[in-house]
């Protein structure tokens, strides 16, 4: 990331860096982008696991196994780590922007802007890193091929949604490569646009479905459902082992103490304004959380705060943040103190319209990332009851659109568009990488029934 300013060099005109972006061609034809070769010294699967549960907590790392035994789609969500591998031999044009790591199909949703408008984006980004926008985009067509199949689709169909997304992120990428820095940096996919590009049916749903579910889940809704008057004060209410209200924290101190502690870490990394607002709430109540598929036995803490009075809730989500999976299998890995620092750094590149209370901190050499645990925030349920080919093509069109938002605001836009250019050749060799990244996954599934069948993992019997 640059850090000074350079006066005199000029900028290469944007026809300019199209025509680099095409020469890059020569290096990796388009064509070549389908080619899916596993590694030679690919890492076991299960190994990857069990090395990553070692750092979770114990007790919650048979709910993470046997969510992702759900299913080989819930099983791609949580092997990031797998995948990560993987995509490390696969080929590359060369062209760098921030990544979101752990791109797939639910990882896109719904939420406020600041200005309380609704907007469609990347929803996570635990392993944000810069690197290949490949490893994106590819990760992305797989887990289309990979979802297809959950829902019932048929070859075709996931084949053909696959080409739509690439189509979209293309034709997407083409117009941002045209728009100036400011105007890029400013560019939303709001609910309108959203809504005005889906086909009549799809937009009834889409309205009905996400966009005025999400409208409702406020702090208020969280309140209601999520807590109990005891003793005229709110209390988180517990699911045990999924949702767990505790009073001490991994090192035996009092959790409201430690969460002093930690909340005045986290608040120097907000703008004075947004200190300012959150001074003026207290802590009421803490709970851990289990949340996500891959994010399982993780650490994740949701602080209930009251502001003005009772009904005047505030809940946050202090979410412990790892090192990214990508980051040994990138040469030049950004370098962060804090790996919430980097997750925070990440989102605000590549959202568009970030929480305005994200930040990060440290207790108990734990890193974490804070965020606003729900606010106008809503994201698609695959579920093969209520799926056909044209709602997955028109979300797969939205995810193509969103990731190539996400890419050109933090990459050189006009590169991309000149590497992926205007025929369907990507769409192709991508499609053809997904198919074959798609068996791989249903493979590494099998092998995690079989490792669950030998106990060579502990699996939880409810999640």
């Amino acid at each position: 990331m640059p850090n000074e300013f350079d006066f005199d060099t000029p900028k290469p005109s944007i026809a300019a860096r199209m025509d680099a972006g095409k020469n890059l061609r020569k290096k990796v034809s388009r064509n070549a982008q389908a080619e899916f070769v596993l590694p030679v010294n690919r890492v076991d699967p299960i190994d990857l696991l069990i090395a990553q549960g070692k750092t979770r907590i114990e007790n919650l790392v048979p709910v993470r196994h046997a969510r992702m035994l759900t299913s080989p789609f819930a099983f791609l969500r949580g092997g990031a780590a797998i995948m990560a591998q993987d995509l490390r031999t696969s080929l590359s044009s060369g062209i760098s922007v921030q990544i979101c790591g752990d791109m797939h199909v639910a990882n896109f949703g719904v939420f406020a802007s600041a200005e309380r408008n609704l907007v469609f984006g990347i929803n996570d980004f635990d392993e944000t890193l810069p690197g290949p926008w490949e490893w994106d985009l590819k990760r992305l067509v797989t887990s289309i091929v990979v979802a297809g199949r959950f829902l019932g689709a048929d070859k075709v169909v996931c084949e053909e949604a696959t080409r739509i997304a690439v189509k979209s992120y293309r034709e997407h990428m083409r117009d941002f490569a045209e728009m100036g820095y400011l105007q890029l940096w400013y560019e939303r996919i709001d609910d309108r646009r959203l809504l005005d590009a889906l086909p009549p049916r799809v937009r009834r749903m889409a309205e009905e479905n996400l966009m005025e579910r999400a409208r409702k889940r406020t702090h208020l809704q969280v309140l209601s459902s999520q807590t109990e008057l005891f003793d005229d004060k709110w209390r988180i209410i517990e699911d045990r082992p999924l949702i767990v209200r505790e009073t001490k924290d991994g090192r035996g101190n009092d959790i409201k103490v430690a969460l002093g502690r930690f909340f005045k870490a986290y608040m120097e990394t907000l703008s004075e304004d947004r200190r300012w607002l959150l001074s003026r709430y207290r802590i009421v109540d803490v709970a851990r959380k289990v949340v996500g598929v891959g994010s399982v036995g993780t650490r994740c803490w949701v602080v209930l705060m009251e502001g003005a009075d009772r009904d005047d809730p505030l809940f946050l989500q202090a979410k412990e943040a790892q090192q990214s999976v990508l980051a040994p299998h990138l040469l030049k890995s950004a370098s962060y103190d804090n790996q919430g620092h980097r997750v925070v750094i990440g989102q605000r590149l590549i959202q568009g319209a970030p929480d305005i209370l994200l930040g990060w901190g440290r207790t108990n050499d734990v890193d974490f990332y804070v965020r606003q645990l729900r606010d106008m925030k809503g994201s698609v349920e695959f579920d093969p009851e209520n799926w056909d080919p044209e709602r997955l093509n028109s979300y797969c069109m939205a995810c193509g659109w969103a990731l190539a938002l996400a890419h050109a605001k933090s990459g050189d836009a006009a590169m991309i568009a000149g590497y992926v250019g205007k025929s369907e050749a990507l769409d192709e060799a991508l499609t053809t990488f997904a198919v074959a990244a798609a068996d791989q996954n249903e493979k590494d599934f099998a092998l995690m029934q079989a490792a669950a069948r030998q106990k060579r993992i502990k699996v939880a019997k409810s999640f």
